[in-house]
């Protein structure tokens, strides 16, 4: 193993030592597990992998609105208001 220092939120802090209480393991388990499970779940994507999916669907959907690039706030606004 590999000693390594890191610096987590106070809430990150919390969630792993509730964690490592339920499962009766070291909160150093606890983040590496997590890090395997990140690492296997292929979730973690490189920002020029974001940018090409993101581009990859541009124009790929239709909200039938004509005015949204004009005034996307209201827009917004409307849509969490549901």
């Amino acid at each position: 193993m590999v000693r390594t220092q890191i610096q987590l939120t106070e809430e990150q802090v919390k969630a792993v030592k509730t964690v490592s209480k339920e499962h009766g393991i070291s909160t150093a388990e606890v983040i590496r597990r997590a890090i395997d499970l990140l690492l296997r779940s292929g979730v973690y994507v490189e920002e020029g992998e974001k940018r090409m999916r993101a581009l990859n669907i541009v124009g790929r959907f239709c909200s039938g609105r004509h005015d949204i690039s004009k005034n996307p706030d209201a827009h917004l606004a409307d849509a969490y208001s549901k």
